[in-house]
């Protein structure tokens, strides 16, 4: 096999995301039982949900190959590195090897992982174009990545575990939702029917603003509850803030681009204070 076909499949894979699924797992782990889980759960878990996140990818590359054509011709389908039939196979063997990983866990959590993968293949194949509909599927699938954490750990009804899933939820669908009102021009040439297009981009802008304006409510349940002490209340702050900071930005942007680097600025903010609060549970 050559180098620039090993590259196409890795590009195929868009590994960032694949291990964002993983991480997010290993994350509800840590959160339902306070401490890093013994590696062997943790490797499990996060397999499992970095293939069945790797099989949506690739699969999703596979219905877009028409368009790619056109807008995204260096992709590895396009520009011909990796064949649509090759793309097919490897849907087929990550998603073997993601349910293979689940089964470690037991009938559970294997019957959680099929369900995001049927998620995955039906939101690919028939709901991409759909708008609210499509977008509530993707959410769904990252916010579960928490509850497979919690359940591979042991621990499904742990509070703490439903609120970050409810948070990561809201905060993937003010981005799903933005992401909409950014490729408007793109999405009319494939018909889609998002929020966006029907309602225009000043409405799916303000939709954004609110899911994120949810997640600060969600935030303040666990200090509410007591559940965390003093660093909690320093990493909500912090992520409040920046919702808040690049809620505002989003608000006033005039062009995609604008657009784009105000929610780049709500998810790298998000996740670099999901980590430093992770961090600061394990060695606390």
């Amino acid at each position: 096999m050559s180098s620039l076909k090993i590259r196409g499949i890795i590009r195929l894979f868009r590994p960032d995301l694949s291990l964002a699924a993983g991480i997010c797992v290993v994350a509800g782990q840590i959160l339902a039982i306070g401490k890093f889980p013994p590696m062997l759960t943790a490797t499990a878990g996060f397999l499992t949900a970095f293939f069945i996140s790797a099989a949506a990818i690739i699969l999703n590359d596979y219905f877009d190959y028409e368009v790619d054509l056109v807008n995204a011709p260096e992709r590895p389908l396009p520009s011909g590195l990796v064949s649509k039939r090759e793309a097919i196979w490897l849907t087929a063997v990550t998603s073997l090897l993601g349910l293979a990983c689940a089964m470690y866990f037991g009938s559970v959590v294997l019957a959680l992982a099929f369900v995001l993968w049927v998620i995955g293949v039906l939101y690919n194949w028939r709901f991409k174009q759909s708008g609210l509909p499509g977008n509530l599927m993707v959410c769904l699938s990252v916010a579960s990545t928490f509850l497979l954490g919690g359940i591979s750990a042991g621990d499904f009804w742990n509070g703490i575990i439903w609120v970050f899933a409810g948070m990561a939820f809201f905060i993937d669908l003010g981005e799903e939702i933005a992401g909409d009102a950014m490729d408007m021009e793109g999405d009319r040439k494939r018909g889609s029917r998002s929020i966006a297009i029907k309602r225009g981009r000043r409405f799916a802008i303000t939709m954004s603003v609110m899911c994120w304006m949810v997640v600060i409510l969600l935030g303040l349940i666990p200090l509410i509850m007591g559940w965390f002490g003093w660093s909690y209340l320093l990493f909500i702050g912090i992520t409040d803030l920046l919702l808040v900071v690049f809620s505002i930005r989003l608000l006033k942007s005039k062009t995609p681009g604008e657009g784009r680097n105000a929610m780049r600025g709500v998810y790298i903010g998000a996740t670099l204070a999901v980590v430093a609060f992770m961090l600061g549970q394990l060695i606390k």
